[in-house]
């Protein structure tokens, strides 16, 4: 992926609008906590870069800002509603991308996007379809099934759907896990078009130049936020040489601590 240019926040950004606030969020599984105390917020109109090792609770604290988990512990708004009683109403305004392809592979492209406009009863459904098409390029293959699709085009599809209800809030789970070079900085101008249109975007990324490309990143090991902030003051509160170098070394100081 080419270096990203120099990044400025969305000017709908400029209020310091909180989307996401919480405090002290907690999961356990099997008598195991995932996620322990976690505290963190989110400004409107910026690209948080969610980073952190396999098994460090990302995708259990994406679940549980959308509403699709209670925490055990813990309180907090997603779009200024309550993420224990307002769960319903946060799903209608936010679009979730999980880790792995969620349509029907033996679904064309229109008929996956149509599907979706139904689940969601948008009054215009063929509208709000063709929109979809159009905004991400995928007029040409609305009629192609989506099982047919190579990765980086089942990534656009994806986020198609997730953008048919017209949400405030984006959560994307590694949406560029297991695809090309070209179609991952595809995927990403997508994602910066929308930061600039406005859109909140929280979105989870093992690539360290993906992370580079965010406005904002939250580092998470063991279930706890180890860092957040401008990637260059997280390199110099680490005292690394880069991001990376950064990450390890905060991985290795929370490891002696939970040793």
């Amino acid at each position: 992926m080419s270096a990203a240019p120099a990044l400025s926040p969305s000017p709908r950004a400029a209020g310091s609008n909180v989307v996401i606030d919480v405090q002290g969020l907690t999961k356990t599984f099997g008598g195991r906590a995932v996620v322990k105390d976690l505290t963190m917020q989110v400004r409107r109109g910026l690209i948080y870069g969610f980073l952190g090792p396999n098994g460090s609770g990302k995708t259990t604290t994406i679940r549980m800002l959308c509403g699709l988990l209670t925490p055990d512990a813990g309180s907090g708004t997603c779009l200024g509603l309550d993420i224990r009683t307002q769960a319903a109403a946060i799903k209608r305004q936010v679009g979730y991308m999980t880790q792995r392809f969620g349509l029907y592979e033996d679904l064309s492209i229109r008929q996956n996007l149509e599907f979706v406009a139904r689940l969601f009863e948008l009054p215009a459904r063929a509208n709000a379809v063709d929109q979809a098409l159009q905004r991400l390029g995928l007029v040409e293959r609305q009629t192609q099934l989506a099982g047919t699709l190579s990765g980086g085009w089942k990534q656009r599809l994806a986020l198609a759907a997730c953008l048919l209800h017209e949400p405030r809030l984006l959560l994307l789970d590694e949406p560029t896990a297991g695809v090309d070079p070209k179609a991952r900085r595809e995927f990403w101008d997508h994602i910066h078009r929308l930061a600039g249109e406005g859109m909140t975007v929280l979105v989870s990324t093992h690539y360290m130049d993906e992370a580079e490309r965010c406005h904002e990143l939250v580092y998470i090991a063991y279930g706890k936020v180890l860092a957040q902030g401008h990637a260059d003051a997280i390199v110099a509160t680490a005292g690394a040489s880069d991001l990376e170098d950064a990450f390890v070394r905060l991985v290795d100081r929370a490891q002696d601590n939970f040793a």
